[in-house]
């Protein structure tokens, strides 16, 4: 039998030991902890002009939960990029202060956010322990979708499901099972990530060479997108019926963006667009909720008085006026005028008390990840891993990009959350599994060739050793 640490899928000590990405991510993981506590200090001394007694201990919490998620990285994952993980907690962090200077403890419990951070940490180290190689997710890609499903569906069952209000229509988006409640949803956008993927991956040459003749020119064979547009309707129709406009949108830009990346023709693109707008068209017609949120978007002061109307977003736009350049200070913004400013609008918190130079810092933070994010699919080592990637970072980056530009007027509110910031546990949560996967597709893509096959030997239970050069072919008992 293998030993545990090969077991475990515990990285070798030789691969661990004078990494310098490991040594890097250790540095800006301590930085973002003090970044973290310094905002902290300071928006105590806005609420209650004193410093909080129990700095230390916050400190050490913020520190070990950051060093839990580095050792899960230095010890499972270490050849995995060092700058995404700490731009992670720096934003979960300065969101628990954000929620923590809110003067609405029965809305937004910062203890509750604590401990659902706490077990995304969790989650995350849990991800990367058991998911050792990205193809064992391919493999399964239908049992994730059935999961997905069931996942989206769940909502819709009675007495499990409940909805809660949204304009004037009731979004049935959660469940709850005992005290615990939450969104399924969140986890199923990645299960439906990990099913494009490799679907399109396998289909991907079907998909974007023309082999069909229709009339003098060659076209692409329509087929192979059957199944995987079936899903898709499917899905949409799904958050349809549970009055979900936001991840509506966010699935279709999904597919979309995943179909152009597998395939790389400007056409699947211009299709989307065009159903896009044409959805919308539709949508407003059938939906009451989608013409109000374009009605707020495009006339917000005429709609500031009607029931379920623009309220929140003119309150939105007079704090992100009041905060100017520097910001109110933390602590000294008027947040609870704000309605939902913990969850959809806590980017207006934060124009509101960092002004725009710390909401510029915030954006700069996101795109980073997402940089990172399409790094880390430029360097995987198969096609799943690179649309994998690709998809889990175009969740990450839509999901940004829509919350932050209904907040500012530039598109219409979606009802999204801003990832990591925003009070909630079950998005918390879903995007920590997120990161675990993306870092998983990095150790991948960056593990010398050597030590992948070594790797891939120990964890299929042979006991063959790593060749002592890179010329030295594998044995046979090294082979499959």
């Amino acid at each position: 039998m293998a030993p545990l640490s090969v077991r475990l899928g515990i990285a070798p000590a030789e691969r661990r030991r004078g990494n310098p990405a490991r040594r890097a991510e250790l540095g800006l993981v301590v930085f973002a902890s003090l970044i973290v506590t310094a905002a902290y200090v300071v928006a105590s001394i806005g609420t209650t002009a004193k410093v909080p007694p129990h700095l230390a201990v916050f400190l050490a919490i913020v520190l070990g939960l950051g060093l839990l998620a580095h050792l899960g990285t230095r010890y499972l994952a270490p050849d995995a990029t060092p700058v995404l993980l700490p731009l992670v907690l720096m934003l979960n962090g300065l969101g628990y202060v954000t929620l923590a200077s809110i003067d609405q403890p029965n809305l937004y419990p910062p203890s509750l956010q604590a401990m659902w951070t706490a077990v995304g940490v969790a989650g995350y180290v849990v991800t990367l322990l058991l998911v050792r190689r990205t193809r064992d997710l391919d493999r399964y890609r239908y049992l994730l979708v059935l999961v997905a499903v069931f996942l989206m569906l769940s909502p819709l069952i009675p007495h499990f499901g409940y909805a809660v209000g949204a304009y004037d229509e009731n979004v049935r988006l959660w469940v709850h099972i005992g005290p615990i409640s939450g969104q399924p949803v969140e986890f199923a956008k990645i299960l439906l990530v990990i099913f494009f993927a490799s679907y399109f991956a396998e289909k991907q040459e079907l998909l974007s060479i023309p082999t069909t003749r229709l009339g003098g020119r060659l076209v692409t064979d329509p087929r192979p997108l059957g199944p995987i547009v079936l899903v898709w309707g499917f899905c949409m129709l799904v958050l349809a019926v549970e009055k979900d406009v936001g991840f509506a949108v966010l699935v279709f830009v999904l597919f979309i963006a995943m179909l152009w990346t597998a395939t790389g023709r400007a056409g699947y693109l211009l299709l989307g667009v065009v159903l896009f707008g044409a959805g919308v068209v539709v949508a407003s017609h059938l939906f009451p909720q989608v013409d109000s949120r374009i009605a707020d978007w495009l006339h917000p002061w005429t709609r500031v008085n009607l029931p379920g109307g623009s309220y929140q977003t003119v309150q939105g736009i007079y704090g992100l006026g009041s905060g100017g350049l520097v910001g109110t200070g933390m602590g000294f913004g008027q947040l609870s005028a704000i309605p939902l400013v913990g969850s959809d609008y806590i980017f207006a918190a934060i124009g509101t008390e960092w002004g725009l130079l710390g909401s510029t810092a915030v954006v700069f933070a996101y795109l980073l990840i997402v940089g990172a994010g399409l790094r880390i699919a430029q360097t995987a080592r198969s096609d799943f891993a690179k649309l994998a990637a690709t998809g889990l970072t175009v969740i990450l980056g839509i999901q940004s990009f829509f919350i932050m530009g209904g907040v500012v007027r530039l598109l219409p509110d979606t009802g999204l959350t801003l990832p990591f910031m925003a009070y909630g546990g079950s998005a918390l949560v879903a995007n920590y599994i997120l990161v675990g996967l993306l870092m998983r597709i990095s150790d991948e893509g960056n593990r010398p060739a050597l030590a992948r096959a070594a790797t891939a030997s120990r964890v299929d239970g042979d006991r063959q050793e790593a060749p002592s050069s890179p010329a030295e072919p594998l044995s046979p008992a090294g082979t499959r």
